[in-house]
């Protein structure tokens, strides 16, 4: 079992949300963050001096996969998010120790789905 954790532009959440869904994956948690990469935020003139501008708004996807499911949910993030640009994102995959369905109280790959 992986999680795997993905960094997004929120104006790619509905082609990767797309993608995931043609491999059959459909269970996600979606979050709004803020984050800064590479692109160091944004910059900001204010009252004509440059400032160092905030975080970016961000999407959090959070995906728990079978092992079988790990490469075709990379691939359609990757499909989905990739524009070769700075600030595509990026993809985490971390091993996933335990998962527990509270309704039914199975554990381990049964409780992924």
């Amino acid at each position: 079992m992986k999680l795997i954790i993905a960094i997004i532009p929120p104006h790619k959440l509905d082609s990767v949300k797309t993608a995931l869904e043609d491999v059959d994956v459909h269970l996600m948690t979606v979050t709004n963050v803020l984050g800064q990469g590479r692109q160091k935020g944004v910059t900001e003139i204010y009252r004509g001096a440059k400032e160092a501008g905030g975080l970016l708004n961000k999407i959090r996807l959070d995906i728990a996969v079978n092992e079988d499911f790990v490469e075709p949910t990379i691939a359609a993030i990757t499909k989905g998010a990739h524009t070769g640009e700075v600030g595509d994102g990026k993809i985490f995959v971390v091993d996933l120790a335990q998962c527990i369905r509270l309704s039914t109280k199975e554990r381990g790959s049964a409780a992924i789905g």
